[in-house]
């Protein structure tokens, strides 16, 4: 069941801190990649839309992030987009609120006329349940590079066709 959240696609000073908790919450990043997620927000705050980046965030009824998607036209292409983060706070996972943060930015990038969305994951075996919740939501396997990110730990690109 989905709880009352209100969503906005504009970041908001707090947010970096908020990205940062829970990223850091979710127990799926290393510690160098948390940084990079909030990086994202502030290149939003700063640049605003030239940023490249957009968002769709969703607060809690208590004013905390429940969770945010980050995805942007992919440069060089003609109507691709990449997802690069989508991120539910630990808590909150399981009702549905990630699917209705999937379709909100894919809402989007429809509007924007993209053609293709791609997202990146890793291939471990505690990344089935990402992998697992792309599928669910309409995505297939395009591509996998072996070893990428580490041994052992293959890059998995899935892609969805607008």
């Amino acid at each position: 069941m989905i709880d009352n959240y209100r969503f906005r696609e504009e970041p908001s000073e707090r947010d970096p801190a908020e990205v940062e908790r829970i990223v850091r919450a979710s127990g799926k990043f290393r510690d160098d990649e948390a940084p990079v997620a909030v990086e994202l927000v502030g290149e939003r705050l700063a640049k605003g839309e030239g940023s490249g980046y957009r968002f769709w965030f969703a607060d809690a009824a208590d004013g905390s992030l429940a969770g945010y998607v980050c995805y942007g036209p992919t440069p060089c292409t003609l109507g691709s987009f990449d997802l690069y983060w989508i991120v539910v706070d630990k808590k909150r996972q399981g009702r549905g609120l990630g699917g209705v943060l999937m379709s909100r930015a894919e809402e989007s990038v429809r509007g924007a006329g993209g053609r293709r969305i791609y997202v990146e994951t890793s291939g471990k075996d505690d990344y089935e349940p990402t992998r697992a919740f792309y599928r669910g939501v309409g995505y297939e396997e395009a591509a996998r590079l072996p070893d990428f990110y580490a041994d052992g730990d293959d890059k998995v690109i899935f892609r969805k066709i607008m």
